[in-house]
């Protein structure tokens, strides 16, 4: 497993109290939230822990996929197979993309949400690129709605 993979393995035996007992945060009141790079853990965790929900904000289908668009198949030496581990992620998902992300196109946010089980409805910010998707008003909206209303209250 990849540094970045280990590292947030590690945060999440962290709160869960696996590694340290300080902190045992009942998975039913984690929200996973991955940016960019960051949905590639994120993903990763979500696929093989139980948590309350996860939000995806302009995720990447792999990382070869990022460098290579044409590219339609997970090869071996790719580090990043999020697009592969998403449909393994039981708690209910948030994907948020930009339509006119220049870093990470609009096609992979796409794709993930249309390869998790539980995915939520989407927010698609016309218009925002990669990182100004906080500047929209619907970004907020949304968070507050999918938090407040859509997830199952403990």
């Amino acid at each position: 497993m990849g540094g970045l993979l280990k590292s947030s393995s590690q945060g999440w035996e962290f709160w869960q109290g696996t590694s340290r007992p300080r902190y045992d945060v009942a998975p039913e009141n984690i929200i996973l939230y991955g940016q960019s790079i960051g949905t590639v853990p994120t993903i990763d965790l979500a696929a093989r822990y139980e948590c309350a929900a996860v939000i995806l904000h302009s995720p990447l289908m792999s990382g070869l996929r990022v460098a290579f668009p044409d590219t339609r198949k997970t090869y071996c030496f790719d580090a990043f197979p999020s697009i592969d581990k998403v449909s393994k992620v039981a708690s209910p998902v948030l994907v948020i993309h930009g339509t006119e992300d220049e870093v990470i196109d609009f096609s992979h946010g796409l794709a993930m949400y249309e390869r998790c089980p539980r995915a939520v409805e989407p927010l698609w910010v016309e218009g925002a690129g990669h990182n100004d998707i906080e500047l929209y008003a619907q970004y907020l909206e949304r968070l507050k709605q999918f938090i407040s209303f859509e997830l199952p209250s403990s």
